[in-house]
């Protein structure tokens, strides 16, 4: 098992991921991400930073990872908890674990005094051995994203930083997969049927939003077992709508473009996950002079989406 926040389960998480599969398949046990909610930041100090994903976004990305995601409900109980009573209250006693591996610069328990040569020796008094994560990436484009040279550390910090710049390429190469929402869809004020071009809008609980503007997405649903459906094409709007609102939340919108031809009910879309991949910006969003501009203009984002999704895989 190993343990920590996983925020995003980006190219770092995966190198872990990749190798706790790898340690647990040898010892013929079960691989377990412990992930921390919510993140120990928001506990000890009230001031925790954004998500890249949310709980429910992390476990699904856990799971396709080939990992058994156990989630640790993180309090201030559990924030003063010394090093030792941490490992066997949870480790030893609640997850039996046989082998322990954490990254190099893993600490944990009260004030971060635990580090990998106490989870060693705890480990040789509770029977489970530790071990330290290997981190080496060697992406061209994560490498040139790095000032003179010599690359970029990869950290869900860095993540934010990108997608709040709008960097998809870099956000991308730091995630090690497409940047992607995923959400419940809820009631909206259905102004987009009005419009012609009804929209699933999503709730993305304290994750960050993509920037804000339109955008060519691939769309699924997925089932309560989080089954992925097919891939559809669709057309996305993040920000606040200013054409009819002031000052309203953002809100990221999508529009099935295929809908004619796989058709769901509106209705049918409350309550379920969809999840949305971007793939390009088409333009920044803006305010219209009214319906009519507005309706003539997400006609133009339908077309210019389907190019950039085209084909769809």
């Amino acid at each position: 098992m190993t343990v920590g926040v996983f925020d995003g389960v980006h190219r770092g998480h995966q190198a872990v991921i990749t190798q706790l599969v790898a340690w647990a398949r040898e010892g013929a046990v079960d691989p377990v991400v412990l992930t921390l909610w919510p993140h120990p930041k928001q506990v000890v100090t009230g001031e925790a930073p954004q998500l890249v994903t949310d709980l429910e976004h992390r476990l699904v990305l856990l799971e396709r990872a080939g990992v058994i995601p156990v989630v640790l409900p993180f309090d201030l109980e559990v924030a003063r908890w010394p090093a030792e009573t941490f490992v066997e209250r949870v480790l030893v006693r609640g997850l039996g674990a046989s082998r322990v591996l954490v990254g190099p610069d893993h600490r944990f328990g009260r004030e971060r005094q635990g580090d990998l040569e106490l989870l060693e020796r705890l480990g040789a008094a509770h029977g489970f051995e530790a071990r330290a994560a290997r981190l080496a990436f060697s992406g061209a484009r994560l490498e040139a994203a790095g000032p003179d040279g010599k690359g970029v550390d990869v950290s869900s910090t860095r993540v934010r930083a990108a997608l709040s710049a709008g960097d998809l390429p870099l956000a991308e190469a730091l995630l090690g997969r497409p940047v992607s929402v995923l959400g419940r869809v809820v009631h909206g004020d259905a102004r987009g049927r009005t419009l012609g071009f009804p929209t699933a809008n999503l709730d993305l609980g304290p994750a960050l939003r993509p920037p804000r503007g339109v955008w060519a997405v691939r769309a699924r649903l997925l089932a309560d077992d989080g089954t992925p459906g097919a891939w559809r094409p669709a057309v996305a709007n993040v920000g606040r709508r200013p054409t009819f609102l002031q000052d309203a939340p953002d809100l990221m919108e999508v529009h099935l473009l295929d809908a004619a031809a796989s058709p769901i009910a509106p209705d049918a879309l409350y309550g379920l996950r969809l999840e949305a991949e971007l793939v390009a910006k088409l333009r920044d969003e803006r305010r219209f002079s009214g319906p009519d501009a507005l309706r003539t203009q997400i006609a133009a984002d339908c077309a210019a989406a389907r190019t950039a999704l085209a084909p769809v895989r």
